[in-house]
């Protein structure tokens, strides 16, 4: 799929996705070598997108299995379409030799199944695609092992239908929130990864890539609110992916600093669960969440030294002047 790292990195920078040198390694090598790649870490961390990334990257589609309780080997791998047999039988029956036998091998044959996401994957011809296994904490282990064989010989045996081996091998990326361990025979199969939150650098650097604002103090402000929020102890912690949808709704609105007077006005787009818009609506808890964020900003900047925070303007104030 890529020639070099440095290819790699070129192209999920011009995909806007900000990646570290050691996961920049990893993703890699676990495209040259064909394997597996498990993510873990909290929800919203940029696990999901990383696969996303790699595909616009690469230029390929994402075949995507969202896991959930109870999902089943025919949503993964698909079932034969009943209905499309039975209308084959009704308007070609005539047409068949009476050999059962053989009227049983045409009726079980890919023509008459309904591929899932893992079968599709395995079957793209020109170039491999991403295969997205998305949140595989939420499935038993009885669910994980059947996922052993495709990691492992990159093939799946369906009843009646046989056994499909991969036209080429997908990039597989494989996500768990931990709400459960996965199993040791999946893990050895697979390159390891932990994400975390981003740092407030990174999340810094993160809004500049991918959301419209052109103020750093806003942006850097943006990451020290993330921040301050994670730590807070929230039931339902902002994601990269909300402070982003935030970026836009400042920019909609001509904001360019937040404070705690809008804190009615940004409830909705920070508080998602009735517990967390209790604790916001907390006039101290919030007003402290704002000077965090304003602190972390101002340190951020101060380390970056003299920064442009207007036309014309530059500052090199210590955060504790400024915050």
């Amino acid at each position: 799929m890529f020639s070099s790292a440095e290819e790699l990195s070129d192209k999920l920078r011009a995909a806007r996705y900000i990646i570290d040198p050691v996961t920049l390694s990893v993703v890699y090598l676990a495209a040259r070598m064909q394997k597996p790649l498990l993510i873990e870490g909290p929800p919203g961390c940029g696990k999901t997108e990383l696969a996303y990334a790699v595909a616009a990257a690469a230029n390929v589609n994402v075949e995507r299995l969202q896991c959930y309780v109870g999902i089943t080997e025919d949503k993964a791998i698909g079932k034969f379409d009943e209905a499309l047999q039975k209308l084959f039988l009704e308007t070609q029956g005539e047409h068949l030799e009476k050999d059962w036998g053989e009227v049983r091998r045409r009726l079980h044959t890919l023509d008459f199944f309904a591929e899932g996401p893992l079968v599709r994957a395995l079957r793209y011809e020109d170039h491999p695609c991403v295969l997205l296994i998305d949140e595989l904490d939420k499935v038993d282990q009885g669910f994980e092992a059947l996922l052993l064989e495709i990691l492992s010989a990159w093939q799946v045996t369906v009843p009646k239908l046989g056994t499909i081996t991969a036209t080429t091998v997908p990039f597989v990326v494989l996500s768990s929130n931990e709400e459960r361990r996965l199993g040791d025979p999946l893990r050895r199969r697979c390159f390891y990864l932990r994400f975390e939150y981003p740092t407030v650098e990174r999340e810094t650097e993160i809004l500049s890539v991918r959301s419209r604002s052109d103020s750093p103090r806003l942006r850097g402000q943006l990451a020290g609110l993330a921040h301050a929020l994670r730590g807070w102890n929230m039931e339902k912690p902002p994601s990269i992916a909300e402070m982003l949808d935030l970026a836009r709704a400042l920019e909609i609105l001509g904001m360019e600093e937040i404070s705690h007077e809008q804190r009615d006005l940004l409830l909705p787009l920070l508080a998602k669960t009735e517990a967390d818009r209790k604790r916001l609506l907390l006039r101290a808890g919030f007003e402290g969440l704002v000077a965090d964020s304003k602190r972390y900003r101002d340190e951020l900047m101060r380390r970056a030294g003299p920064s442009k925070v207007g036309p014309g303007k530059e500052t090199s104030q210590p955060a504790e002047a400024v915050a």
